[in-house]
């Protein structure tokens, strides 16, 4: 077989590759990690973008608004009681001729107090309770659920009132019933969630390089389950918002002059033939934020969760 022996022989087998070709194996998608890649899902998500501005909204009224308003919360002028919206009070007033509108953003700020101090108390009590249970195992666990079970049977009720008849109404009687057994729930999400990732790789080699339980827990086990755990917050929050509205509409939580969408609900169903937008202006904003912390909750559920990744 003869062989070539110069390049005019051997041109014909062989062409030179176009541009477009070596560009286009090219990486054009920047590279994201974990949470960029969320924040990016959770944008094309636009029930759980428009919770999330809602309730962003929301935040910033119930922040600015009682500083600014030209009325208090508790000034009573009793000329001007249960008067319709108008351009001077756009709430309206109660039947002590407070501002309606200055009194709803302060009570949201209350509730939206409560429901933040609640779950931040579910955050750290829950989750190192839950870690600790899932990575000891064993008769540790065993103990453990025992106790959570135990928590778990005394009603809520009973502690709130039991917290009442001692330290009295008010916002401390509340975050303090709900601290008690509002963590249980967050406790056992945790400890399922660990039980399975205690067993993997990384975990195994931490232990081989001499890592202390503790450090495993909190640098290895949290990391890996935080976004199970902030979509957990993001109801817990709605959830304690609504059980304080619960009390003190029935009259065990924030007493006046203080202001809580609870008690504001209280007092518009007693006037709601009569006086309606004492009624209607609290419910909305009770609504919405309820409304806007499930979907948000919703969205991050999705985008958080890598089986949803495309």
């Amino acid at each position: 077989m003869q062989t070539p022996n110069n390049a005019t022989e051997t041109s014909y087998k062989f062409a030179p590759v176009a541009k477009e070709t070596l560009t286009g194996e090219r990486i054009v998608r920047p590279s994201l990690n974990y949470w960029q890649d969320a924040w990016r899902r959770l944008k094309k998500n636009r029930l759980a973008m428009a919770g999330l501005i809602i309730l962003v909204a929301l935040i910033v009224l119930a922040i600015i608004v009682p500083f600014v308003s030209s009325y208090d919360y508790q000034t009573q002028d009793l000329k001007i009681k249960n008067i319709s919206p108008n351009a001077q009070h756009w709430f309206g007033t109660d039947d002590f001729g407070r501002d309606v509108w200055t009194r709803v953003w302060w009570g949201t700020r209350i509730s939206l107090f409560i429901g933040i101090v609640a779950a931040l108390i579910d955050l750290v009590v829950g989750v190192i309770y839950g870690g600790i249970s899932a990575y000891y195992g064993g008769k540790v666990d065993e103990v453990m659920q025992r106790a959570i079970e135990i928590v778990y049977a005394i009603p809520f009720l009973l502690i709130a009132i039991l917290l009442i008849m001692v330290i009295g109404s008010g916002i401390s009687s509340i975050i303090l019933a709900m601290a008690i057994t509002g963590w249980v729930p967050m406790a056992r999400l945790v400890r399922g969630q660990m039980l399975t990732l205690k067993e993997q790789e990384f975990v195994l080699a931490s232990r081989t390089l001499g890592a202390s339980p503790m450090r495993i827990i909190l640098r290895s086990l949290i990391p890996n389950a935080l976004g199970i755990i902030i979509v957990q917050i993001t109801f817990v929050v709605p959830s304690a918002i609504f059980t304080e509205a619960f009390l003190s509409f029935i009259g065990l939580g924030v007493k006046p002059p203080l202001a809580s969408l609870g008690n504001l609900l209280s007092d518009g169903a007693n006037y709601i033939r009569l006086y309606p937008h004492r009624l209607i202006f609290p419910t909305i904003v009770f609504s919405l934020i309820l409304l806007s912390f499930n979907l948000l909750g919703d969205g991050l559920r999705d985008a958080l969760d890598p089986k949803m990744r495309k």
